[in-house]
This record gives structure tokens, C-alpha cells and sequence, in this order.
């Protein structure tokens, strides 16, 4: 592993390569940060990918990738005389030690769900800090993700199941609502019952430690590959997945599966 001084050096000799494309590259002179808005996001979900399938490597490169817009940002605000990569990194380390009192501080917080806690009360308190707890979600999130951080910081805020089990009747609540709409087969609100039934199961999801984005990622990589297998079979035995029965196709998932 490297030393600090490796650290810092690397760090020095990137925004000496930042600084000499800005200025040398047309490209990369004439970014803003509308024009970088719609990569970084590509790259962060590249790097979950990287993350959920533990690719060591690909976190590697990935981060690289992440951290070099984070930099590209902080020129170009150096560049309009806004602020500069010194000053995001000093804003940074004033959060982090007002938000960890019970660090560097006189709190007391002996568990991962009281340091959260804190957390969120100090996010209220700060100056040009959120005003309601919720404020703290961004819009933007997936709904996924999004649905997750509602309910995490309203827990922050002791609005919660008293015993995770509970959550269970609310998920069989909710499609018993969304089973009764679908009979009545009225799109707007089969769609609203849907959102109740999967906000519902993504707060089990989170009671019992799971991340459902994590989740449904590795099912969808799981269907892909038993999806490929099917097809990569059917062309071996020159047919295509089109001209075959469901039990044809069944057969073949199941060896997917076991294989």
C-alpha cells in the first residue's frame, strides 16, 4: 500500500494533469457541467456495477473515473472563479467533524443506528442544512433507491415497525388491495396499488438488511445469464427461442439453473 506522501503526490499529480488539459486539450476546455452532468451519472452506475459483482479491479478503474469528474467539476469552478478542489475537500472535512461529535467531540454514541441519528438532527441544525428530515432525499434518486432513503431517514426519526416481522401483514395488505384493483382492472389504480405493494417490500427489504437495489441488480444478471443460456442452447440446435414451446424453453432454464 502506498504511504500518505504516495497518496498526496498521486492527488498533486492529478490535478497537475487536470490543469494542463484544461488548457491544452479542446475538448476538455470546453466542458461545463452541464455537458459532464449526463457521464458522471454513467460512470457512477458503472462503478456499481463494479461493486456488485466485487470486480476489484473494475472498482479500481471506476473510481478513478468518478473521482477524475469530481475534479473536472472543481476546475471548472476554479477556472469561473467560484471555488476550487481545496475548498471542496475543506468544506468536506468541516461536515464530517461537526456530524461525528461523538468522535471528535463529547457525544456518546455506541451503535451504527445512534451515530445515524445524530446525524440526521445535526443535518437540521446545520446552517443552509435541510429543513425537514425528507428534504434530505434528492429528487433525482431512482425510485428504488429513493422509496429506501424515505424510509431509512424516516426510521432516523423513530417512525418505524416496533418488530420487523410486522412489515409482513402490511406487504400482504397491499397486494390483497392491488389483487382487488385488478379485478376491477382500472390502470390507475392498479398502478397506484403496485407502488403501495412495492414501497411495502422494499421496507421489508431494508427491516431485514437488504438492499433491494443490490437485490433485483443480481436478479436481473441472474436472468440474463439463464436468458443467454437458453438462446446460446436453442442456436446450437438450430432453433430459434421463437419457434420453441414454453416446456422446450423450460427445460433448458432448469439446466440453467443447475448448471
Amino acid at each position: 500500500m502506498n504511504t500518505k506522501e504516495q497518496k498526496l503526490q498521486a492527488f498533486g499529480r492529478l490535478l497537475n494533469i487536470m490543469d494542463e488539459l484544461r488548457i491544452k486539450c479542446p475538448w476538455d476546455r470546453k466542458q461545463t457541467n452541464e455537458s459532464l452532468r449526463a457521464n458522471t451519472i454513467e460512470e457512477t452506475y458503472e462503478l456499481c456495477e463494479a461493486i456488485i459483482k466485487n470486480d476489484q479491479s473494475g472498482i479500481k478503474k471506476e473510481l478513478g473515473d468518478v473521482l477524475l469528474h469530481v475534479i473536472f467539476y472543481a476546475k471548472i469552478a476554479q477556472d469561473n472563479e467560484q471555488f476550487d478542489i481545496a475548498d471542496v475537500c475543506n468544506a468536506l472535512c468541516e461536515k464530517l467533524i461537526y456530524r461525528h461529535p461523538h468522535v471528535f467531540g463529547d457525544e456518546q454514541a455506541e451503535t451504527a443506528g445512534q451515530v445515524m441519528q445524530n446525524w440526521e438532527q445535526l443535518k437540521l441544525k446545520e446552517k443552509g442544512g435541510n429543513k425537514t428530515i425528507l428534504e434530505g432525499v434528492p429528487a433525482s434518486l431512482p425510485s428504488l433507491v429513493k422509496a429506501y432513503r424515505i424510509q431509512d431517514k424516516a426510521r432516523n426519526a423513530g417512525f418505524d415497525w416496533e418488530a420487523k416481522e410486522d412489515v409482513w401483514a402490511k406487504v400482504k395488505e397491499e397486494l390483497r388491495e392491488l389483487e382487488a384493483e385488478i379485478a376491477t382492472m382500472n390502470p390507475e389504480k392498479m398502478e397506484a396499488e403496485f407502488g403501495d405493494l412495492f414501497f411495502s417490500l422494499i421496507n421489508a427489504a431494508r427491516l431485514y438488511k437488504i438492499k433491494p437495489d443490490n437485490a433485483l441488480e443480481r436478479t436481473n444478471q441472474k436472468f440474463i445469464y439463464r436468458f443467454n443460456y437458453m438462446e446460446q442452447k436453442a442456436n446450437e440446435q438450430g432453433i430459434s427461442l421463437k419457434d420453441m414451446t414454453l416446456d422446450e424453453m423450460e427445460k433448458l432454464w432448469q439446466e440453467a439453473k443447475n448448471g
